[in-house]
């Protein structure tokens, strides 16, 4: 799956997915803050990228930091998420990408919750939501 995800050209990108998450995902754009459709999620489920589909967070994992976009303080599963220096916008971050595809997801930060004290700070526009089935009551 990571290497032809890899493989998709600009055009194809452009093709696929909405200007916006274009924006953001292949061009490390920003979405304004409290602007997403995900910041405030309450639903049970696991977010994956918009991209390429690759789960990166579950609802377990999310939490309200008031930062303005959805927050997580961990990584669904090792491997899906990968770390570069970002020192754009003369800062010095820590930029998370999806691992698969390449696409820009946000910035981790070293002030999350006691869990594992890290937040995840992720724009809506490159996640999708997968909502968990309720089991039927019989």
């Amino acid at each position: 799956m990571a290497d032809e995800n890899k493989q998709i050209t600009d055009e194809q990108w452009r093709e696929k997915l909405t200007p916006e998450q274009y924006h953001v995902t292949r061009e490390k754009g920003t979405e304004p803050a409290f602007s997403g459709e995900l910041t405030d999620n309450e639903r049970q489920g696991s977010y994956k990228c918009v991209c390429c589909g690759a789960e990166l967070f579950t609802s377990d994992q999310k939490y309200h930091s008031g930062c303005g976009w959805p927050s997580f303080f961990a990584e669904a599963g090792e491997g899906n998420i990968d770390k570069q220096v970002d020192t754009s916008h003369g800062m010095v971050r820590e930029e998370i990408l999806c691992s698969h595809c390449g696409a820009h997801l946000g910035h981790l930060f070293p002030d999350g919750p006691p869990q594992t004290g890290m937040r995840y700070c992720v724009n809506s526009l490159s996640l999708k939501f997968d909502e968990k089935k309720k089991d039927s009551d019989e």
